[in-house]
């Protein structure tokens, strides 16, 4: 059967690229993905299957269903937003709609899915139970489209999932995967503080909310530092600083945007609590008023340890175990996340770096490309991977 994959995944390469090149040249923000959904939708009935589309508004599912009888259920997720990023790549499949990119690989997610179901609807003769297609929007917005997905039954039946990201760090023709805590929770903090603006010559006369803020800032990663278990990397970064002020005007207020990630739940919750404590306090102190507030994220991503063993193992089947790597923890964030606090869930990473033709750019960059040899690597090793589960 391996080699069946393998030659299906080869012979249907090149409409991979196709899809992948349409998506590409297509994108569209965050739940806004309708012609991409209906796109998605349209392929899986060319290849039999029968969508069902509106989940979460532009979501899309399908299920294939094995001919050998009952069996557990298996689900693949692809993401299918792009990003506000306008596009610098010179290459024929360049992004029409002007400042929207596919600049995460979410193209590359969705065309290999497509190609993965098609795999497995032409091998479904040789397996029992299912494989649940999960199209999904929204996964680089809050509150993330897993989440609502989820909130609409997506996972009812499903007892595992798994999921792809490209690596443009990794080499193509290589895999990553990692057991347990992989991707950190992702919550947005924003905090305004009130002060009394005046005369830069004058502070005397003035609550100056820029010192304030400094205090701020530099207290919070003392809790950081100083109150987390070091078992739970955490991150705190203040990214913008607003203070609408000059040379000689102390300002009213000061504006203030950060991120703090975590690989716990529980600390989390206290961290956050803390800072809130500790900033809404210290700008009271100094006779200022600070409005602290948190836009929630996502959790953190934790790979089920005995599926991702299992999934490896397929990999290794199908690449050879000099093509499987072990992937670092990563402060990064990922909706798929929600999807591992429900059932057992697996997410690893496809290589597409190829240093000798250029393709060396992150993700959320102009500039950021693969080389397309992933897409025959991918939709194989995605297929291959729910028959091995299922079989």
């Amino acid at each position: 059967m391996l080699s069946s994959f393998q030659n299906l995944a080869k012979e249907f390469f090149q409409d991979t690229v196709k899809l992948r090149r349409h998506l590409h040249a297509h994108p569209e923000l965050s739940f806004l993905e309708k012609e991409t959904s209906a796109f998605v939708a349209k392929e899986l009935r060319n290849i039999g299957l029968n969508p069902q589309e509106g989940v979460a508004d532009t979501g899309v599912t399908a299920l294939i269903q094995g001919e050998r009888g009952d069996g557990p259920c298996i689900a693949l997720r692809a993401d299918m937003d792009a990003l506000p990023i306008t596009e610098q790549n010179q290459v024929p499949y360049v992004s029409q709609n002007p400042g929207v990119m596919h600049a995460c690989g979410h193209d590359v997610h969705t065309s290999s899915l497509l190609t993965a179901a098609r795999i497995l609807n032409t091998l479904k003769g040789n397996f029992a139970g299912s494989v649940k297609l999960i199209f999904q929007p929204g996964e680089e917005k809050a509150p993330g489209g897993a989440s609502l997905m989820i909130k609409e039954g997506v996972l009812n039946g499903v007892n595992e999932i798994v999921g792809q990201h490209v690596a443009p760090n990794i080499p193509v023709g290589k895999i990553g995967f990692r057991e347990g805590m992989y991707m950190a929770s992702t919550d947005e903090i924003y905090m305004r503080v009130h002060g009394k603006g005046g005369h830069g010559a004058s502070p005397h006369t003035c609550v100056d909310p820029v010192v304030v803020s400094s205090h701020i800032i530099v207290a919070l990663q003392q809790i950081i530092s100083r109150n987390k278990n070091p078992s739970y990397p955490s991150v705190l970064t203040f990214g913008k600083v607003v203070a609408e002020g000059a040379t000689n005007i102390i300002p009213n207020e000061v504006y203030i945007e950060g991120t703090f990630r975590c690989m716990n739940e529980e600390w989390r919750a206290e961290g956050l609590q803390k800072m809130q404590k500790m900033a809404e306090n210290m700008a009271e102190a100094m006779g200022a008023r600070c409005e602290f507030w948190v836009v929630k994220g996502y959790p953190f991503l934790n790979n089920h340890p005995e599926l991702t063993r299992r999934i490896r193992q397929h990999a290794t089947e199908y690449m050879g175990e000099e093509n499987i790597v072990d992937l670092d923890l990563w402060m990064g964030g990922e909706d798929f996340a929600f999807y591992s606090q429900v059932v057992d869930a697996s997410f690893y990473r496809l290589g597409t770096r190829n240093e000798e033709k250029g393709i060396i750019s992150g993700v959320h960059t102009p500039t950021f490309d693969i080389d397309e040899k992933a897409l025959e690597i991918g939709p194989g090793l995605m297929a291959y991977m729910a028959y091995k589960e299922l079989a």
